[in-house]
């Protein structure tokens, strides 16, 4: 099939089902975890190691279907603009009601395709080509024109189907192919077929274990049906082809959007005490090699979610690698999606009753586990929900709320003190609770 017939059947499968479906009263005020992935902050600091301004940016939501990104973008950062684009016409009418339902001044859409960006003449500090790329003929051909519209210090966040996890769909999509019910765009008549079929199986029949759910069998399910089932031009891809599409088009990886849930060694019983091999040899692994090999072992992930860049990441050392004279060159901030009144509430609730809290409470996507800060660290990040602070600054306030050693009840040390806060900082930074910013 041509490309342009390619993209012909996908453009008409979302104008009769514009996705994703979210009703357009809903808001993701209140999410700080959708937030925080789509906050420009959070992608410039895993490259750059430094906090960025959102205000006067560009952003381009790239295959923006019916807009619920769109708002995502609009409020995660301040006083950018928003352009969403689409092939369907359909799914950018929901998407402009969606806006203007929320009241969002700084959002507008307009009908086109990803592959015109190169003659469009528009770049953008930030793009999101979100549910997208593995649905264009070459995902390649797909990534070059998203960075034809990134500026030189531009961010790109996109993915691609797990082709591992994500096989059981690609078998039943080969079945229905194969029944000629993708022949033309799957609506009523061969999502009823489908649903027929696979309601009759046997239980124990391999596919149906896989792929099937009973709620798939109500009419409510169409959306679900259509994005797996007989979802056209779906393609999976592997760790390696990822890189090989990156290498292809000039991109630089800069990291998984889910990093922390990429950790290899957190597969293992004790991560601390690694079979030998992998002890001596993991440090000198690539991280491409590390992804692949976290995949192999579980591909758990549906979404190879990454963000990528005409510039490569920086190479900065790990905080724990930090010469002092970085730190003390450096700020300290909260990351922009702990910095509400709702949260700063709640964080005096804790610090008044003296309790141990889990910072996972408040936002949870970027640690796979409890992140525990006890009544010390509330109080001395406290004026961050204010503004930034110098580390020596917030050393000093460090020193002044814990001023004697709980063993010898002797004035704690200077150096002592800035070693413990930089304990702390360096826990947090893990997962991004904390911003530790070079100048």
């Amino acid at each position: 099939m041509a490309a342009t017939d390619e993209l012909e059947k996908v453009r008409r499968q979302f104008d009769y089902g514009p996705y994703p479906r979210i009703p357009i009263e809903k808001t993701p005020k209140d999410d700080p975890n959708v937030l925080f992935v789509h906050d420009l902050v959070t992608a410039f600091y895993r490259r750059d190691h430094r906090v960025s301004e959102t205000k006067g940016r560009r952003i381009l939501d790239a295959g923006c279907g019916t807009g619920y990104k769109s708002l995502v973008l609009a409020i995660a950062n301040p006083g950018a603009e928003i352009i969403g684009i689409d092939l369907s016409p359909e799914s950018v009418k929901l998407a402009r009601e969606r806006i203007k339902f929320h009241g969002v001044d700084n959002a507008h859409f307009e009908v086109r395709s990803i592959l015109d960006l190169p003659s469009w003449g528009e770049q953008f500090d930030y793009i999101n080509c979100d549910e997208v790329l593995y649905l264009l003929p070459d995902p390649v051909e797909g990534l070059q024109a998203l960075k034809s519209g990134l500026k030189p210090h531009g961010i790109l966040r996109a993915n691609l189907h797990s082709a591992l996890q994500r096989f059981p769909f690609f078998r039943a999509q080969s079945l229905f192919k194969l029944m000629g019910l993708m022949d033309d765009n799957p609506e009523e008549m061969e999502m009823d077929i489908v649903r027929e079929i696979m309601k009759e199986l046997k239980d124990g029949v391999d596919l149906k274990a896989r792929t099937w759910n009973p709620r798939y069998e109500q009419e409510e399910s169409n959306e679900a049906l259509l994005a797996n089932h007989l979802l056209v031009g779906d393609k999976g891809s592997t760790i390696p082809q990822l890189f090989q599409y990156l290498g292809a088009a000039g991109l630089e990886f800069i990291s998984m959007v889910n990093w922390r849930h990429w950790n290899l060694v957190d597969l293992f019983k004790d991560p601390d005490n690694l079979p030998t091999f992998l002890a001596l040899s993991l440090p000198d692994v690539p991280q491409s090699v590390q992804l692949e090999m976290y995949e192999l072992l579980h591909p758990v992930h549906r979404l190879l979610d990454f963000w990528c860049s005409p510039q490569p990441r920086a190479t900065v050392p790990d905080l724990g690698e930090w010469s002092e004279e970085q730190w003390n060159q450096s700020t300290i901030y909260l990351h922009p999606q702990l910095r509400t009144e709702t949260i700063k509430e709640k964080w005096l609730g804790y610090l008044n009753d003296r309790i141990i809290v889990d910072l996972g409470t408040f936002m949870s996507f970027s640690s796979p586990g409890p992140v525990y800060i006890d009544p010390l660290g509330l109080a001395t990040l406290l004026p961050l929900f204010d503004q930034p602070l110098a580390f020596s600054a917030l050393c000093d306030r460090y020193q002044r709320l814990a001023p004697l050693d709980p063993v010898t009840l002797e004035p704690i040390e200077p150096k002592v003190a800035r070693q413990q806060l930089q304990a702390l900082l360096t826990r947090l930074e893990l997962s991004l609770f904390v911003l530790v910013s070079l100048p």
